[in-house]
């Protein structure tokens, strides 16, 4: 990825920070493809055990919209954005999305299709494309109705009015609320504590809660039975059940 869409820090304990302010020149279809690049390398290290999306400058992925383009060329686009999305969502590494500024348009799909956000007081959220006759079209429509609701979500992309961080919280769109400049230290120490639990069952825990979400109640916890027996198989399982007896801190290996 360019240093113009991003740029990454790996801190020793191997939390990941990719900041992603874009570039007022990128298309959208570049930084998607730059974003796709970069979360696949990522998912792939083993060194690298959490990511945080953020920006270190007022706007999370910042891009130019298109302008014009074919039915074709546009349901192509909609569908690359849609796979990039559903790839960071099934990343088995936990990502969170850290907004301290504006998060809106690419930018908020992106953050939706994390593990979930955290934020300053500072953020706004919203999709304004409703003024260029378009909707989101990387998922954001639907990802959004399930978090906050329907008529929430209507109302958001009907008006392409930018809600509050205070109001983003209160809507159950973002996880936490902290205070200006806080959101990211206080995401990394979220993020270590996470990272000291089982990353083998943080992964079948997001497979089970993203496999499940959309299903019937009942065949969802039939998912969630056969989960939980398989991690009985792990060493994490019985390292964290005999560090539990021993009083003493497991050595997880994500086995």
């Amino acid at each position: 990825m360019p240093e113009t869409f991003s740029t990454l820090q790996i801190s020793p304990d191997g939390l990941a920070i990719l900041s992603i302010p874009g570039s007022q020149g990128a298309s959208e279809r570049q930084l998607l493809e730059a974003i796709h690049k970069r979360i696949t390398a990522l998912a792939a290290r083993h060194d690298i055990n959490a990511i945080i999306l953020t920006a270190a400058e007022r706007e999370f992925c910042r891009c130019s919209p298109v302008k014009s383009g074919t039915l074709y060329d546009m349901a192509a686009l909609s569908g690359f954005g849609q796979q990039v999305m559903f790839n960071l969502e099934k990343c088995t590494k936990p990502c969170i999305a850290v907004i301290e500024g504006t998060c809106a348009g690419i930018g908020l799909e992106l953050a939706l299709a994390a593990d979930f956000i955290v934020a300053s007081q500072s953020a706004c959220f919203g999709f304004p494309a409703i003024a260029e006759g378009r909707i989101p079209f990387c998922g954001g429509s639907q990802r959004l109705s399930r978090l906050v609701g329907k008529s929430k979500a209507k109302e958001m992309i009907y008006s392409g009015e930018m809600i509050s961080a205070e109001e983003a919280h209160r809507i159950g769109l973002i996880n936490r609320l902290y205070p200006v400049g806080e959101a990211l230290p206080r995401s990394q120490e979220l993020l270590q504590l996470i990272c000291t639990r089982s990353p083998n069952a943080i992964r079948v825990g997001g497979e089970v809660v993203n496999a499940g979400y959309d299903i019937d109640l009942q065949t969802a916890c039939l998912l969630e039975r056969d989960a939980f027996a398989l991690c009985f198989s792990s060493f994490d399982q019985h390292e964290g059940m005999q560090a539990f007896l021993d009083k003493r801190p497991p050595q997880f290996k994500g086995e």
